[in-house]
């Protein structure tokens, strides 16, 4: 199995590490829910099912890391913002968007995009995101989030309703 694992590890690392981000936007949490995602698959691996796709279920593993993940940034404002204390809230803030690749003319508008997406549900940002960002195809979402191509087609177009008033774009 510690054989199995390290393929594995190394074959979707990568994949894990760049949905972490575009989820966290911020490199230090991208990489430690990428650790945590691969500390779940090690602990579940011997469940895993083969009538299921191992991306697939990567995926799912990844996109419920990264949303539990900011689930627990927000609790620990919650908590924070009860004390008055200036300092406290400093350390709650979220995180500057920090992508690389990103050119700094376009960060400024990128945050605002990403900041955007964030105030989706999940399951809009989650299909957001796998379809425009990583590139998947209707059939993958809806495998992924497990839902129907046709739920999946929905979220996307209630998504990108919301975007383009946010946004205001026409």
């Amino acid at each position: 199995m510690n054989r199995n694992f390290e393929n594995i590890y190394h074959e979707h690392k990568e994949m894990v590490y760049n949905l972490c981000l575009n989820y966290l936007q911020n490199k230090e949490a991208a990489e430690e829910t990428t650790q945590d995602v691969f500390v779940k698959i090690y602990k579940k691996i011997d469940s895993f099912q083969e009538n299921a796709q191992l991306k697939t279920w990567i995926y799912r593993i990844a996109i419920n890391a990264s949303l539990d993940y900011i689930k627990g940034k927000k609790r620990w404002a919650k908590i924070i913002s009860i004390f008055p204390d200036k300092e406290s809230h400093r350390m709650i803030e979220l995180p500057s968007f920090d992508h690389p690749g990103v050119i700094l003319e376009q960060k400024e508008a990128l945050f605002n995009i990403f900041n955007q997406i964030n105030q989706l549900s999940d399951n809009q940002k989650s299909a957001i995101l796998l379809s425009k960002v990583e590139g998947r195809s209707l059939k993958e979402i809806g495998e992924i989030l497990e839902v129907s191509p046709k739920a999946v087609e929905s979220l996307l177009h209630r998504a990108k309703i919301k975007l383009k008033e946010k946004l205001n774009i026409d």
